[in-house]
């Protein structure tokens, strides 16, 4: 069962009306390396991304777009 997840924003052709929000799309990973490895490819890629733990997981982790970058260097 995967313990994380990675959340991105898919660019989407032409423009969005001021209240639609960019679509997303989410992926399971079983460790946090995994989940780690996938989000720093994205924000490679400039997508907005974020992350977090899947429940039951506890203490639950989520980890918000202005947050991925600290993340990604903690071992």
């Amino acid at each position: 069962m995967p313990d994380w997840f990675v959340t991105f924003e898919i660019r989407k052709r032409g423009l969005l009306h001021k209240r639609e929000r960019s679509p997303r799309e989410s992926r399971m990973f079983a460790t946090e390396a995994e989940a780690k490895m996938f989000a720093r490819a994205k924000l490679d890629e400039g997508l907005i991304v974020f992350a977090g733990t899947v429940s039951p997981y506890s203490p639950k982790q989520l980890i918000l777009p202005n947050d991925i970058a600290r993340w990604l260097t903690e071992q």
